[in-house]
């Protein structure tokens, strides 16, 4: 990919300081895009990440983001369109994980995958519209195999992502001609380092043991799905990518 593939162009990357976000976030910079990422609490790690964009050349800005709230959101959408003076890409990946049994998922674990998976990116393309089509800009939200494939443990979590799918391909209707739409769908992606109190060992197996490809997936090969989408034929819009190794094959 040529590192001026993006040159000339700013990006918004919610949930952009560490895994998928942060390796997204970079992959833009490396096709030579401005970055402005947004965090809720992981600010060193969004300082830390801002320095790396920078690095390659880059502008980079982070921005404190609850994408759960709509003043919260409508201030970050402007601090970056003021800091670029434009706005050609949206990457909504802020996003939470939980796992539980159906009948013990309580109506606030309910709630939160409902509105940062599904009402956030739904808040902040809503903000972003005028700027993206200005710019004739894309739009990439970040889904799940788990919204494609129903998984036992993560009902919450997977009636989101499969929301969040439904909803690329309304805002791929809605936002037509100028603005182009896509979703990308990692399936089980393994982190060189884990959050406090993950144990990656036998789901991780067990996981690349049941993928075609006999591994799991990483935070790059997701990034570059999104650059494909943020960098190639603009006529490609409403479709949703599983990058997952053949996993919803099985």
């Amino acid at each position: 990919m040529s590192t001026s593939t993006l040159h000339g162009k700013s990006a918004l990357v919610t949930g952009g300081a560490r895994r998928i976000g942060r390796a997204i976030a970079l992959a833009l910079a490396q096709a030579g895009a401005d970055l402005a990422i947004t965090y809720l609490n992981s600010r060193a790690e969004a300082e830390q990440t801002v320095r790396e964009i920078e690095t390659l050349g880059c502008r980079a800005i982070a921005i404190q983001c609850d994408v759960r709230s709509e003043i919260s959101v409508r201030q970050a959408v402007a601090a970056a369109s003021t800091e670029f003076g434009k706005l050609n890409i949206l990457v909504n990946n802020a996003a939470v994980f939980d796992s539980a049994p159906l009948e013990q998922i309580s109506l606030a674990q309910w709630n939160t995958a409902f509105e940062t998976n599904t009402r956030g990116p739904f808040l902040v393309a809503r903000e972003a519209i005028p700027h993206l089509r200005a710019a004739s800009g894309r739009i990439v939200n970040i889904g799940s195999l788990g919204g494609i494939h129903a998984w036992a443990t993560h009902a919450h979590y997977c009636s989101s992502k499969a929301a969040l799918h439904m909803l690329t391909q309304a805002m791929a209707k809605a936002f037509a001609p100028q603005v182009s739409v896509n979703c990308v769908a990692p399936g089980w992606i393994q982190f060189d380092r884990n959050e406090p109190g993950e144990d990656p060992g036998d789901d991780a197996r067990r996981f690349a043991a049941g993928t075609p490809m006999k591994r799991n997936g990483t935070a790059d090969e997701v990034a570059q799905a999104v650059l494909f989408f943020a960098t190639g034929p603009s006529f490609v819009t409403g479709q949703i990518l599983s990058v997952d190794g053949g996993l919803g094959l099985v």
